[in-house]
């Protein structure tokens, strides 16, 4: 079986270095906070050319809190994309904000710029751009229309660790970033794990507060916070990881040019489409399967050893937990369209190039067949 994600092939490849470092954290019995976490915060800053790095217990508690310190809460709104993971929704519904949600680029799935002013009213607060697998959103027009109406913007970068947006990495553009270390990501703990990153040193004093009780010196509290830590175990073996992300990233380029070398002849898929001024660090390859039955096809990869995964198969607003916004089918055409025919193959560093030609030469017998 060819894993959608194979986390034992990277730990192999890295094994006497994660092994010390977590023998290291044990023996220091440093494990909230201290120097393993500020020594990951500042190297992740400083790989992303943002002066503050926050860590937190995960992605989503990365966005939660980024709203929460903007003070963006009941009677606001925040601009969305239709098509992404709810943990970028649930932080402005956590905050007692009403997510507005927008339908995607037909090329790149994120958020379509053009689309975005149609829904600013007085109430719009904020805008968050998803960098969605791997791709950074068009943040030029973003960047514009933020300025315009006073919005902040704010960044999902949680599938996007080292993106580069017209020779910037992600994470910068706006007020501030969320990023992820889910273990299947790109940059993954052996756990949860999530940071933020800004420029605003208002800002990152401010959640450095609200990830820690709201307190900046221990049983001293100055505003209502809560326990939002990353483990400083997980900083630890980040510390590792980082040292080799960047040429796991390039590996991961390699590898979906290489899937769209083979498959890109088909005329029953989509191979993903990469602005030509962005760098895609493919955290997720994902095609679409044209005037098939994609499910079937997921099946019958499957039973050849293959395995994928969809991302996403229904879209936000037509999920139960959105149903009060009283949003229905036929409101956002591109994003429910995708939702039917997209499919993630399997891609990460360890992959073997005698693994993707079988991957590709099964799909397409597949497809050909059906």
């Amino acid at each position: 079986m060819i894993k959608f994600v194979d986390l034992q092939r990277q730990y192999h490849s890295i094994k006497s270095e994660i092994d010390k470092v977590v023998k290291d954290v044990l023996e220091s019995s440093s494990f909230v906070l201290g120097p393993f976490t500020e020594e990951f915060e500042k190297s992740f800053a400083k790989l992303h050319n943002a002066k503050y790095c926050i860590t937190v217990s995960s992605g989503t508690s990365a966005l939660y809190l980024i709203l929460k310190a903007l003070k963006i809460g009941r009677g606001d709104k925040v601009i969305v994309p239709v098509n992404t993971f709810i943990a970028t929704v649930e932080a402005v519904s956590l905050n007692g904000a009403k997510p507005v949600f927008v339908d995607i680029d037909e090329k790149t799935y994120n958020i379509g710029p053009e689309l975005v002013e149609n829904y600013i009213t007085t109430k719009t607060k904020a805008i968050i751009p998803v960098h969605l697998y791997g791709q950074p959103a068009e943040m030029d027009n973003l960047i514009k229309i933020a300025k315009k109406y006073n919005l902040y913007l704010v960044e999902d970068a949680c599938q996007a660790h080292m993106a580069q947006y017209k020779g910037k990495k992600v994470g910068t553009f706006g007020i501030a970033a969320a990023f992820s270390f889910y273990p299947s990501k790109n940059l993954g703990a052996y756990g949860e794990g999530g940071a933020i990153i800004t420029n605003n040193y208002e800002l990152a004093e401010k959640i450095r507060m609200l990830r820690d009780h709201g307190s900046k010196q221990k049983y001293y509290h100055e505003i209502i916070g809560g326990n939002f830590r990353m483990s400083a175990l997980q900083a630890a073996i980040l510390n590792v990881k980082l040292k080799h992300l960047e040429k796991w990233t390039e590996k991961r380029r390699e590898i979906a040019h290489f899937y769209n070398l083979l498959l890109s002849r088909s005329s029953s898929n989509v191979t993903p489409y990469e602005l030509s001024y962005v760098k895609h660090v493919y955290h997720l390859y994902v095609i679409r399967i044209l005037n098939k039955d994609r499910d079937k096809i997921r099946q019958k990869l499957y039973e050849r050893g293959i395995e994928t995964a969809i991302h996403y198969p229904l879209p936000l607003h037509l999920q139960k937990v959105y149903r009060f916004l009283g949003l229905k089918e036929g409101q956002f055409p591109i994003a429910e369209k995708y939702a039917k025919q997209i499919l993630s193959l399997p891609i990460y560093p360890e992959l073997k190039e005698k693994e993707i030609e079988f991957i590709a030469e099964k799909l397409k017998k597949i497809l050909k067949n059906s």
